[in-house]
C-alpha cells in the first residue's frame, strides 16, 4: 500500500532542521518523510484490529518531527520505520466507524492496567512503553504513529488494540470526529488548572486562567476551562484574527494579541509590574504554543504560587528560572489524555468527555482544508503556515470516493 513514512535518516533530519529556519517548504521536501509503498503491519496479538483509515489529521508534534525539530527525548519512545498520523477517524472490519485514543497503554502491550476501566494513558510508570508482556509483539511507540508495529493514520490500513478504540454513532460526521483527539488533550490541560481555580473561588477571588495560543489546542483548552471550570475569567493572547474571532465563540472572556496578553491580565488580577513580571497575575496559565518565548512569558503573568500549564510540546527551550524558583510558580505537563475526576465524583475517561464536547461545539469547523496522501508536500506546508493563512485544523482525507483534489473551507467562529 502506499503509505507516508518517516525512516531513520540522520542525514535528511538534519537538512530538514536546516531548511526549516528557511522555509517549511523546504523542509517537507528535504525531510524523512516519504511517500512510499509499505507493507501493512501484522496483527501485534490478542484484541488488537485492523483499521481502514477514513481521515487523520495532522498536528504540531508531526511537523515537529517532519521539520527535524523533535527533541531528542522520543528517540527511544519511537521505533523506526514508521507511519505518523495519531488523530485518527477510522472503521473496524465490520464497518463500525471509530475515533481512535493513540496512547500505547500497558493493556495494549499486554500488562494489566494500573487500576480497573483505566484510559491508556494512565499510570506512573512508563516502562510498558518500550516492553511487553506474554503473546505481545509490539516495537517502542508511545503513539500509534510513532511505532512501527502499528502503523499510522497517514496510511489506508493500520492496526490498534480494544483499549484505543471508541466507537461514533452516525450522527457524528468524520470531519467532527476528526477533533475529538485534541479536544481531549485540551480537556485535560484545562482540568489540571481546576485547582487553582478553585481555591481562587474559595479565598473569594475570580479566577483567572489566561491561555496562550488559539490555535487547535488553544482552541480546546478555551472550551475546557469554560465547560469545565465556568467560574474562570479566561483571557487568551491569540495572534491572528480567525483566532480571535474563534477564541470569543469557544468561550473567552477577553482575547488580545499576544504582546497584549501581560497588560490584559495585569487589568483583570490589579497586579503591578515589577520588571518584566507581574506582582500578582493568572492563577493558572496553559501554554498552549511551548516555544521559549511562550513559556518566559507563562512564568511572567502567573501569580506566586500559581501553576503553568504546558500543552504546546516544548522540546528544546532556554528560559531563565529564577523567578520560578522566586515565586514558587509550578510547571505541570499535560501530556495527551487519561482518566479525569469531576466536580460531581465521576471518574470519566477524557476521551469521553472530548466525544461529548465535539457535539457540543461543532468541532468540524475547525477543519480548514484537507488533502489526499499523495498531496502530502502541500498539506504539511498548510499546516506549518496554518494560522498564518487563516486555518486550523489541516488533515488527510482517505475515504473512497472523495475527490482527489484537496478541499477548503473557512474557519467558523459561532456554532
Amino acid at each position: 500500500m502506499k503509505a507516508l513514512q518517516i525512516r531513520r535518516n540522520v542525514a535528511r533530519m538534519g537538512m530538514a532542521r536546516i531548511a526549516s529556519a528557511l522555509s517549511p517548504a523546504a523542509a517537507t521536501r528535504l525531510g524523512p518523510l516519504e511517500y512510499r509503498n509499505i507493507d501493512p503491519p501484522e496483527i501485534p496479538g490478542p484484541g488488537w484490529h485492523r483499521i481502514t483509515t477514513r481521515m487523520s489529521g495532522i498536528c504540531g508534534s508531526d511537523l515537529s518531527l517532519i521539520e527535524g525539530q523533535a527533541s531528542t527525548y522520543f528517540e527511544d519512545l519511537v521505533s523506526f520505520p514508521f507511519v505518523p498520523g495519531h488523530e485518527v477517524v477510522g472503521e473496524l472490519a465490520d464497518g463500525t466507524r471509530v475515533v481512535i485514543e493513540p496512547v500505547i497503554g500497558h493493556a495494549a502491550r499486554g500488562f494489566v492496567p494500573p487500576f480497573p476501566d483505566a484510559a491508556p494513558g494512565d499510570g506512573d510508570d512508563y516502562a510498558h512503553l518500550v516492553t511487553c508482556g506474554p503473546g505481545m509483539e509490539v516495537e517502542p511507540g508511545i503513539q500509534t504513529g510513532f511505532c512501527c508495529s502499528t502503523g499510522g493514520g497517514w496510511a489506508p490500513e493500520f492496526v490498534v488494540h480494544d483499549s484505543q478504540i471508541h466507537p461514533i454513532n452516525h450522527e457524528m460526521s468524520d470531519e467532527r470526529a476528526l477533533l475529538v483527539e485534541p479536544l481531549a488533550g485540551g480537556i485535560h490541560a484545562a482540568l489540571l488548572t481546576r485547582p487553582q481555580v478553585e481555591a481562587a473561588s474559595a479565598a473569594g477571588q475570580r479566577p483567572v486562567v489566561a491561555i496562550l495560543g488559539a490555535g487547535t489546542m488553544g482552541l480546546a483548552a478555551i472550551h475546557g476551562v469554560r465547560r469545565f471550570l465556568p467560574e474562570a475569567l479566561i483571557i487568551v493572547g491569540a495572534r491572528y484574527p480567525h483566532q480571535q474571532t474563534l477564541a470569543r465563540s469557544f468561550g473567552a472572556d477577553d482575547v488580545v494579541t499576544p504582546d497584549a496578553l501581560t497588560r490584559a491580565v495585569r487589568r483583570a488580577t490589579g497586579a503591578h509590574m515589577i520588571g518584566d513580571h507581574l506582582s500578582s497575575g493568572a492563577h493558572a496559565t496553559i501554554d498552549a504554543v511551548g516555544s521559549s518565548e511562550s513559556l518566559t512569558t507563562s512564568l511572567r503573568i502567573t501569580r506566586p504560587r500559581g501553576r503553568v500549564v504546558m500543552l504546546g510540546m516544548p522540546a528544546d527551550v532556554t528560559v531563565d528560572l529564577t523567578g520560578l524558583w522566586h515565586r514558587e510558580t509550578e510547571i505541570k505537563g499535560a501530556y495527551t489524555y487519561g482518566t479525569e475526576t469531576l466536580r460531581d465524583g465521576r471518574r470519566v475517561r477524557t476521551f469521553e468527555l472530548a466525544l461529548e464536547s465535539a457535539n457540543q461545539i461543532q468541532a468540524e469547523r475547525l477543519l480548514s482544508a484537507t488533502y489526499p496522501l499523495i498531496d502530502h508536500h502541500d498539506a504539511i506546508e498548510h499546516a506549518a503556515a496554518a494560522g498564518r493563512r487563516g486555518a486550523v485544523k489541516i488533515a488527510f482525507d482517505l475515504r473512497p470516493g472523495i475527490p482527489r483534489e484537496r478541499t477548503e473551507t473557512a474557519p467558523q467562529g459561532d456554532n
